[in-house]
């Protein structure tokens, strides 16, 4: 069993904040759906069929993630600058105060 964690800063709480996670969980959730594949054979015999290993992830933790981006961008006069890499999708390189 191996995870990975991706952190974000998050000035808020001091610390780092985990925004995604992946994990191998190995053959764990496979053998209870009975999931299995035949690897290639030597030849003339048939191999016997094995366990396949699954992944479990979460794409992104969308608040988690929010927090991070409003905590690291958030200006002075309320606004948040947009960052770089997001601003083809938000369409805008900042985001004023009401």
């Amino acid at each position: 069993y191996r995870k990975f964690d991706i952190e974000a800063w998050m000035p808020g709480r001091g610390d780092f904040g985990e925004v995604t996670s992946t994990s191998n969980c190995l053959d764990y959730q496979a053998r209870r759906l009975k999931i299995r594949y035949r690897p290639d054979g030597d030849g003339k015999k048939k191999a016997k069929p094995k366990y396949v290993h699954m992944l479990n992830g979460t794409a992104v933790a969308t608040s988690r993630a929010l927090v991070a981006i409003l905590e690291n961008y958030q200006q002075a006069d309320g606004s948040v600058l947009v960052p770089e890499v997001l601003r083809p999708w938000v369409g805008c390189d900042r985001i004023g105060p009401r």
